[in-house]
């Protein structure tokens, strides 16, 4: 089933992309979508068309996670995770308000935290802004012990061995 993606930014559409439904429950669909936009080099990882997208969007969570691979290979080139308001999902589509705030995390589980002085421009109401940091927490835990969809990282051998 082909289901659609609406991105916004204070409520102001900024894009919309299809992918195929993977799961659906009542708070969560998972979808793998194609990169069809023009290269991307973010200088920590170069996104081109034809790399694959699956996308975790949560009604009930203030993040989606977004797991990139390689087109051709299928090498996992890490986890984008986008902070946002929880998730509206309708009978096709999902929509989804960003709120500047990004994690990338690369395949050996190294965290950059990305645009966080857009996020700080959005003046964020405090109830927003504490469900944010303990999204960030529960993510930056999540990374940390390898689970849910990060369980696909690679563990970093100790130094110390």
């Amino acid at each position: 089933m082909t289901f659609t993606v609406v991105k916004r930014i204070q409520g102001i559409e900024q894009y919309r992309y299809q992918g195929e439904l993977l799961t659906r429950t009542a708070t969560v669909v998972c979808l793998r979508a194609p990169f069809t936009f023009a290269e991307r080099d973010l200088g920590y990882a170069v996104f081109r068309p034809g790399d694959l997208f699956t996308e975790w969007f949560y009604a009930d969570r203030w993040y989606n996670l977004f797991q990139v691979q390689d087109g051709t290979s299928l090498a996992l080139k890490g986890f984008y995770c986008n902070f946002a308001l929880p998730a509206t999902i309708a009978q096709d589509t999902v929509y989804w308000d960003d709120l500047a705030l990004d994690l990338w995390v690369a395949p050996d589980g190294t965290m950059l935290w990305l645009d966080e002085a857009e996020y700080a421009a959005m003046q964020p109401e405090a109830a927003v802004q504490a469900a944010v940091a303990a999204a960030r927490a529960d993510l930056t835990q999540a990374v940390a012990a390898r689970t849910g969809v990060f369980g696909a990282l690679v563990a970093i051998p100790s130094q110390d061995g």
